[in-house]
This record gives C-alpha cells, sequence and structure tokens, in this order.
C-alpha cells in the first residue's frame, strides 16, 4: 500500500485563501503533504512543520519549512513566534501531527502512555495555544485531528484511542473559550491511506488485513476502502480554514466515506 498524496494535480487559485497564513504541522507525510499540496495550490503562504522526516522534493517549494519537536512547549511557543515573523501572522492551524501506537489496554504502561500522550494530545494542545496566541484580536482557524478510535474505542490501541479522544474534548473546549474572539476550533476524524494507516496494517497478519479490507468494503458506502488524501480529505481541510466555515465550530467531522456517521 502507498500513499497517495502525489497523485493528484493540485488545485486552482483560490480566492478566499489566497495569501491566507495558514501553518500546517506534520507536513512532510501523509495528511499533512496532501494539506500542504492544497493550500499551495489554492495561493495559500503556508509554514510547514515537520519533526524528524524533511519534505520530500515535490513538497521542498511549496511551503515554508520549520523543524521542530510539537510536544515541547517552549520549542512550539518559539517556533510560532518565528513562524508569525516570517509570515506577518498567522491565520490558521492544521494540526495532524501525531502518531499509532498498538497496545491492548492490558499492555499499557508508563512509557507507552507518555510517548502517546506527547505526540498526539501535546502537540495539540501546544500547537492550538501558540495559534491562538497570534490569532487574538484577529481570529482564525484551528483544525485538529481525532479519531474514529477516539469515539469508538480500540481494543488493539487503547492509549492511541483515548489519546484522540481527548483531543476531541480539547477541540470543544478551546471552541466554546476562543469563540468570542473569532476563533473556531474543528476537528476531523478522517480514514485515509497514509503512512502511519500502513503501519497499522503492517502489524497484522495476512487473515487479518484481508478481514479489514473486506470489512471495509462493508462499511465505507463510498469506494469501500481507505480515502486518498488529497483527493478526499485536502479540500475539506482547505474549506474549514476558510474565511466560508466561520460558523462551524467544535465539531468533530468525519471525513471516512460513510464509515461512522456521527451525529445522524
Amino acid at each position: 500500500m502507498q500513499d497517495q498524496t502525489a497523485a493528484l494535480p493540485q488545485s486552482v487559485l483560490d480566492p478566499r485563501l489566497e495569501g491566507r497564513r495558514v501553518v500546517v504541522c506534520g507536513a512532510a507525510g501523509g495528511i499533512g503533504a496532501a494539506a500542504v499540496q492544497e493550500l499551495h495550490g489554492r495561493g495559500a503562504r503556508v509554514a510547514a512543520i515537520f519533526n524528524s522526516t524533511p519534505p520530500a522534493e515535490h513538497l521542498a517549494g511549496l511551503a515554508s519549512w520549520y523543524q521542530g519537536d510539537l510536544s515541547d512547549k517552549a520549542a512550539v511557543d518559539s517556533l510560532f513566534d518565528e513562524i508569525a515573523r516570517d509570515l506577518g501572522g498567522i491565520d490558521a492551524l492544521i494540526q495532524p501531527a501525531g502518531t499509532w501506537r498498538e497496545g491492548t489496554p492490558e499492555d499499557a504502561d508508563e512509557a507507552q502512555i507518555d510517548f502517546l500522550v506527547g505526540m498526539n494530545f501535546k502537540s495539540t494542545v501546544f500547537t492550538n495555544q501558540a495559534a491562538h496566541r497570534h490569532m487574538q484580536g484577529k481570529g482564525g482557524s484551528i483544525v485538529n485531528f481525532g479519531s474514529v478510535e477516539g469515539v469508538e474505542g480500540a481494543p488493539r490501541s487503547a492509549v492511541y484511542a483515548a489519546t484522540r479522544g481527548a483531543v476531541h474534548a480539547w477541540t470543544r473546549s478551546a471552541a466554546r473559550a476562543w469563540g468570542p474572539d473569532g476563533i473556531t476550533v474543528n476537528a476531523i476524524a478522517p480514514i485515509m491511506m497514509t503512512p502511519l494507516t500502513e503501519r497499522a496494517f503492517a502489524t497484522m497478519s495476512p487473515a487479518e488485513q484481508e478481514g479489514m479490507a473486506a470489512a471495509l468494503r462493508e462499511k465505507i458506502p463510498i469506494g469501500g476502502k481507505f480515502g486518498n488524501p488529497l483527493r478526499d480529505c485536502a479540500p475539506v481541510l482547505a474549506f474549514l480554514v476558510s474565511p466560508d466555515s466561520h460558523f462551524i465550530t467544535g465539531q468533530l467531522i468525519s471525513v471516512d466515506g460513510g464509515f461512522r456517521m456521527l451525529g445522524a
């Protein structure tokens, strides 16, 4: 299974996003890379953050690139201050950075909990706080990343599911607190074929993989399989960081072909 973020052409310039200053975390791969391509194609000014893996060549010229550990609050604050100076401000944040780890409830230990809380929850809190500081008095858009596992629970990845559930709750709290200042905070729960998805598949036996594929064919009405990040997710992100979404906040939005119909 290959990540397909570079498989489709970029969008045309969008007057709603042209010149809009957007920070994208976890931008070197997966959904983050798709967001960089989509936003650049629509004319946004993109500041892209990666942790350890630098961007591929086809992404390098599409954004201003920054390296940082998003689980370190001091580092995040310094990084966002630098980005705001470089761009002249921050209008929007997309925060898909994080990781998945297998682990049953009985296997959860302190090291696993600390790692996943840092990668998935602290990174969300710290980047949201840093973006908020630069959006105060001006408004803006924040998009976090949750998961269907954070809604339904996941016996194979219990701590991961718990950290995504924490992101859902944080998103609602931040949306209520920051809405009066014109800042929207939403989260999406995507089902996409990304390097993270591939790693999760790699932990399964062939029989389990086939079982998963059969379940997806049955449960996803549109297409019967994982979505393509650039085709199926990036346009949703572009909408959520555009002024058109100004009356939507505190929502967890499924982008999964109908796998989990939240709110239905």
